[in-house]
């Protein structure tokens, strides 16, 4: 993945970004064990389809929480959710498995991808997000995350994503 169009999209817009480079990472386990202690939200990114497969949606929540992906189905009225295949992701948000991030709706100029990020992550001023590849993590505050989405032409859903339960 080149992201040479990505940073040239984020100079473009004056969209402001703190960088970190750091070893390739895969889960949230790996990235709290190999990213250096930033500012910001950590986030856990999901990319997820619907049973048909015809709708595809990114849900961002808080590094830490585990999702109820039945319940959400519900929540966002999706048939069975479940997660996207490596191919789909690369079809539909130009990433690899491990670099799933909200920054990816930057690759679907044609809003094929639902975009919910989570009520308690949206409390943060800043996030944590991979810029396309999952070696670097960007700080990003709130409000241009907002500007970037726009930019792209999607919209955002702050929506409660439900938890699992634990027993």
């Amino acid at each position: 993945m080149d992201p040479l169009p990505f940073y040239a999209f984020l100079a473009e817009h004056r969209i402001v970004y703190q960088r970190c480079e750091h070893p390739a990472v895969f889960t949230v386990e790996e990235a709290a064990r190999r990213v250096p202690p930033l500012p910001g939200a950590r986030t856990k990114n999901l990319f997820l389809r619907d049973q048909p497969g015809r709708r595809h949606f990114l849900v961002c929540v808080p590094a830490a929480k585990q999702v109820d992906l039945r319940a959400l189905s519900g929540a966002i009225g999706a048939n069975r959710l479940g997660f996207g295949s490596a191919d789909r992701l690369q079809r539909c948000l130009g990433v690899e498995p491990g670099a799933v991030t909200l920054l990816a709706v930057f690759n679907d100029p044609g809003g094929a991808v639902s975009l919910f990020v989570d009520e308690d992550l949206w409390q943060s001023d800043a996030f944590q997000f991979h810029p396309l590849v999952n070696t670097a993590t960007l700080v990003i505050s709130r409000q241009e995350v907002e500007r970037f989405v726009a930019l792209t032409g999607h919209s955002l859903q702050v929506i409660r994503v439900p938890q699992k339960m634990t027993s």
